[in-house]
């Protein structure tokens, strides 16, 4: 059974740096988020239970890049929409795109696959990221994301997202439409 928990664990001891440097930045900017805990969500089943836990439904957040991996785009979108590169590529004047590298997850969101997030923008100090939002996720009161690590969910407002998360991030976003 998930437990929803309001802010950061108690103890963190036992959480990962990133982990903690996530809810350092969220309550730095006043952010009121709530937590679950849980497996990892490796399976439709168990995000279905985070989700219906969250009261939220976690987006889709895809680590994209160009052919020749000299572009890169964190794309979020609805969990239910489906991806078609060609969906994108013309919006944002890009082709050719596919996922990017683990390495380049790593290297520049501090994040290893599953554990995609928002957040991971955090540790793009050079801005060589390019957010891309489907407008879909903004018309939901709340979002869910993982704190840059796949065993834990977040239910944050989506006005806290464009209000105060985005400029924090000092990251631009795009708008596209899937």
């Amino acid at each position: 059974m998930l437990e929803l928990i309001n802010g950061r664990p108690e103890n963190t001891s036992d959480r990962l740096e990133k982990e903690k440097k996530c809810y350092d930045f969220l309550d730095s900017l006043g952010i009121e988020y709530q937590r679950v805990d849980h497996d990892a969500a490796d399976t439709m089943e168990i995000c279905e239970e985070i989700d219906k836990t969250l009261g939220a439904v976690i987006c889709k957040n895809l680590f994209l890049c160009n052919r020749q991996q000299t572009a890169f785009y964190l794309l979020m979108i609805p969990a239910d929409k489906v991806f078609k590169t060609k969906d994108i590529s013309a919006q944002i004047g890009s082709s050719r795109l596919s996922f990017a590298t683990a390495e380049h997850m790593e290297k520049y969101l501090d994040i290893t696959p599953g554990s995609v997030s928002v957040l991971g923008l955090m540790n793009d100090a050079d801005n060589a990221v390019t957010l891309l939002i489907d407008k879909d996720v903004l018309k939901d009161e709340y979002f869910g994301c993982h704190p840059c690590i796949k065993t834990s969910s977040l239910k944050i407002k989506t006005s806290d997202l464009i209000q105060k998360i985005i400029p924090a991030l000092k990251h631009e976003h795009i708008l596209v439409e899937l």
